[in-house]
């Protein structure tokens, strides 16, 4: 390994990204030759094939994957020792590479509004996804930090509380339960619920609360790809949703849904921020860091009451 470039590494990312010889080639502005030229070398020296050639193109045995890990964390090193080169030198510039589940860019904007008043020559770049694209982004190293409800356990990672994340039932104005109070569990998993794609965070914690009923998670509710989704389905009359209150602040206030109060609920969650342990903290994760500290929770929706003030009567079940 000691004769391993930097050149031949960028060489086998792009194989691993195209597939082909020839698309890496043209990505790295180079002939296929001199590629596979740089592939051979490498498995060589390593004395192991990095690449299986198959009916579908070139796929990355375990050895490729390790080389491919390995060049993505160089090369972020490299980038974070331009931001450390530009602190000694006394200059508050950089790049925050941010990772947020899907349900966190409700806020993500304010919250880079208010760091960047005290760090203007620090650019942050945002990439908004799901929560399992969120964990892949943190296992490939494409992002230094994350923004998320519940952290993945494995990962090693550094997890830190910046705010509290409630967690609701939401319905249209005129639904039945709209005006009751201390609503069971029972009764209200007895609704047609709107959800989220398995393994996101706001589903996992609605399965854990409807858990202790027999058979309710057989068939959880329907499926739909996105808040937005969801909550244009609730307005519609098309069922209730369990959801992040950090989500609805706007159709709250417009009067376009509400609050189910549900015995139990909300639930009360936090918002972490996430950074692998092998990653070497930049200046500017520093700050980004020091500030979800300081100011993290301000920069969330804020509530002054979760269920509004006319829902005044009881639930009771039918005789």
């Amino acid at each position: 390994m000691r004769n391993l470039t930097l050149r031949q590494l960028r060489a086998i990312q792009a194989i691993m990204r195209h597939g082909t010889i020839a698309g890496a080639a043209n990505e790295l502005g180079l002939t296929p030759p001199a590629v596979t030229l740089q592939l051979k070398q490498v498995e060589e020296d390593a004395g192991i094939i990095l690449f299986d050639r198959t009916n579908e193109g070139l796929k990355p045995t375990a050895a490729g994957l390790a080389f491919v890990d390995a060049g993505q964390m160089i090369q972020e090193r490299l980038r974070l020792l331009d931001d450390e080169i530009d602190a000694i030198k006394g200059l508050r510039v950089g790049t925050l590479k941010l990772g947020v589940v899907s349900t966190a860019k409700y806020f993500a904007p304010r919250m880079m509004a208010t760091f960047r008043k005290d760090h203007p020559d620090i650019e942050i770049r945002l990439a908004i996804g799901n929560r399992a694209e969120t964990i892949a982004s943190l296992r490939n190293h494409e992002v230094d930090m994350a923004l998320m409800g519940r952290p993945p356990k494995d990962i090693p990672l550094r997890s830190t509380v910046f705010g509290d994340h409630p967690l609701v039932m939401i319905a249209a104005p005129d639904h039945p339960l709209a005006k009751c109070r201390d609503i069971s569990k029972e009764r209200i998993a007895q609704e047609q619920f709107l959800v989220r794609e398995p393994g996101s965070g706001t589903r996992i914690s609605l399965e854990i609360f409807l858990s202790e009923l027999p058979g309710r998670l057989d068939d959880l509710g329907t499926e739909m790809s996105s808040n937005e989704t969801i909550k244009q389905a609730v307005m519609a009359g098309l069922g209730i949703a369990f959801i992040s209150a950090h989500t609805i602040a706007m159709e709250l206030e417009m009067g376009r849904l509400v609050i189910l109060d549900v015995v139990g609920m909300p639930i009360r969650r936090q918002w972490f921020s996430v950074i692998r342990t092998d990653r070497t903290m930049s200046p500017a994760m520093k700050a980004f860091q020091e500030f979800l500290t300081l100011k993290g929770a301000q920069c969330l929706p804020f509530f002054d009451r979760l269920y509004p003030e006319s829902a005044a009567l009881s639930y009771h079940p039918p005789a």
